[in-house]
C-alpha cells in the first residue's frame, strides 16, 4: 500500500458539499469514482475538512491509500481526465504512512468574498449590480459597508477563544485540527483581516481549526458591524456569551473558499493552492 496526498480545487456550486451522501453529487464521491475508474480500486479519500453545499476550494487536501503502482504525475493526469472541469487535481504526491489530510493538519486558511451592491458616495449611496458570472462566488451584500469597521471587528477574534457563539447549533467536530480536544469549541486564530480588491471586500482568516459554519457566522456578524448596525467593540462580549443567538446571521455559502491547509514541514513544505479570483 502507498499513501497519497492530493491537493484539489473545485467549484462547489454543483455539489452538495465535500462529504459523500447517497444519491447526491459530492466532491468526495466524485473523486472516489474517478479513482476507481483510474486504478480499479474502491477507496474513500479523506478530506482535510468538510465543505458545505455551495462552498468552494482553492486548496483542499485529500489523503488515500492505493495498491496500484502509478507515478504521481500520471495519477494526477488520469484523475483530471475522469473529473469534470469543476474539479481539478493540482498535485499528487506520495507521503509517509502516518499522513492524514485531516489529523495531520496544523492550520487552515479560508477566504470570504463579498460584493457590496451599495457603496457610500458623499451623502447618498451608489447602486451596483453584481455580474451574473460572479454571483455564484460572492455574497451580493445589500448594505454599504465600512471597511475600517469590518477590520476593527475582525481584530477582536485574534488569539485563542471559545467560539461557541460563532458555531452552528450542532458543530461539526470533524473539522478539528491542532491540539484542542475534538469536543472543544476553543480555536486559535492567527490572521483575521478584511481588504478591498476591486469591487470586492475579502475576508481572510487563518486558524488551528474551525467549527461548523464558524467562518460564515463570523462574516455575518462582521457585516453587521460594517453596516453600523452593531459596534465592533461588542465582539468580545459576544465571544464571552457563548451563545449562537447573540451573534449575527450566517453569511451565504457562495462567497466561502477553502484557500489552503498547512502541515508540519516534513509533511508539506509548500502548501499548493489555486490562486484564482
Amino acid at each position: 500500500m502507498t499513501n497519497w496526498k492530493l491537493i484539489l480545487a473545485y467549484d462547489g456550486t454543483p455539489f452538495c458539499g465535500w462529504q459523500v451522501q447517497p444519491g447526491l453529487p459530492t466532491v468526495q464521491g466524485l473523486l472516489a469514482d474517478a479513482i476507481h475508474r483510474t486504478v480499479g480500486e474502491r477507496v474513500l479519500p479523506q478530506g482535510s475538512g468538510r465543505t458545505d453545499t455551495g462552498v468552494h476550494a482553492l486548496g483542499q487536501v485529500a489523503s488515500l491509500s492505493l495498491i496500484a503502482p502509478i507515478p504521481p504525475a500520471n495519477l494526477r493526469r488520469a484523475l483530471n481526465r475522469c473529473l469534470p472541469p469543476s474539479v481539478r487535481i493540482l498535485s499528487a504526491e506520495l507521503v509517509p504512512p502516518d499522513f492524514h489530510a485531516r489529523h495531520s493538519a496544523i492550520r487552515k486558511t479560508y477566504e470570504y468574498r463579498l460584493f457590496p451592491t451599495r457603496t457610500p458616495a458623499l451623502e447618498t449611496c451608489l447602486d451596483s449590480i453584481c455580474p451574473p458570472i460572479l454571483a455564484p462566488y460572492v455574497w451580493p451584500c445589500p448594505w454599504p459597508l465600512d471597511l475600517d469597521a469590518l477590520n476593527q471587528a475582525a481584530q477582536h477574534v485574534l488569539g485563542t477563544h471559545d467560539f461557541t457563539t460563532f458555531a452552528a447549533a450542532d458543530p461539526d467536530l470533524t473539522t478539528r485540527t491542532g491540539p484542542a480536544p475534538a469536543h472543544s469549541p476553543i480555536r486559535t486564530i492567527t490572521r483575521s483581516q478584511w481588504h478591498a480588491h476591486g469591487n470586492l471586500l475579502i475576508y481572510r482568516v487563518t486558524a488551528t481549526g474551525f467549527l461548523h459554519h464558524m467562518v460564515r457566522n463570523l462574516v455575518g456578524t462582521f457585516v453587521q458591524c460594517g453596516a453600523h448596525r452593531l459596534s465592533p467593540d461588542t465582539i468580545p462580549s459576544l465571544l464571552a456569551a457563548r451563545n449562537r443567538a447573540a451573534a449575527g446571521p450566517t453569511a451565504p455559502p457562495t462567497g466561502l473558499f477553502l484557500v489552503s491547509v498547512e502541515y508540519a514541514p516534513t509533511d508539506n513544505p509548500q502548501p499548493a493552492t489555486c490562486n484564482c479570483l
